[in-house]
């Protein structure tokens, strides 16, 4: 298991945005432009039959030390050696998905806009909190909007890594830097752009100009 950062970039390859015929060069583009961790987010399931394919996202990954979580499916985590899964806060029991996955595994939970959802998922042993949308997003734009505050909340009261999500752009990032973030999670800013190192580094950029 590739341990979790504790800070930098998560870049989230959604399928939405990118296939299967372009998604390992896109995620190690993602790599080699600074990306600290990777999720595969598979709704529609275009790609968790292709296990030649996920394989080698699993170790593209591995190669760059550079832990891999899937989104949701917590038996295709163990199926292809993931490092972990990410859940919403009604996804899963988080003992039970650990007791699945191993104690070295990395469990990450939603929790939107709500800071007892963070108190009760680190409780239960959740490795990372999620927070968002904070700004427009292409991916969810219904979603409700978070107020940038709960990453200020977040950073006074829980002891695990903050992610913030929704909308995040280099021109933004450096706000949720700045409000107690310690990962921004992006999707569409790097895998619906033509090049994804490029795009990945100028979200690097923000996190060397913050340190």
């Amino acid at each position: 298991m590739i341990p979790l950062p504790a800070r930098g970039l998560y870049a989230i390859a959604d399928t939405a945005w990118v296939g299967p015929e372009r998604i390992v060069a896109a995620i190690a583009g993602a790599i080699a432009g600074g990306a600290a961790m990777i999720q595969l987010r598979d709704k529609r399931g275009h790609i968790s039959s292709h296990k030649d394919c996920l394989l080698s996202l699993v170790e593209t990954c591995h190669e760059n030390g550079v832990p891999f979580i899937i989104n949701d499916d917590t038996e295709l985590a163990v199926h292809i050696g993931a490092d972990g899964v990410h859940v919403g806060q009604t996804d899963g029991d988080i003992a039970a998905i650990r007791k699945r996955l191993g104690p070295d595994a990395i469990i990450g939970v939603s929790c939107h806009d709500d800071i007892d959802s963070a108190h009760a998922a680190v409780s239960r042993g959740a490795d990372y909190v999620a927070f968002g949308r904070f700004f427009p997003s292409l991916t969810k734009p219904d979603a409700p909007a978070a107020d940038i505050g709960i990453l200020g909340q977040a950073r006074a009261s829980v002891d695990v890594p903050i992610v913030a999500i929704g909308g995040i752009t280099p021109d933004n990032g450096a706000l949720l830097l700045a409000a107690g973030a310690d990962l921004l999670a992006v999707i569409a800013g790097i895998f619906d752009q033509p090049d994804s190192r490029a795009a990945a580094a100028a979200y690097r950029n923000i996190f060397q100009q913050s340190s």
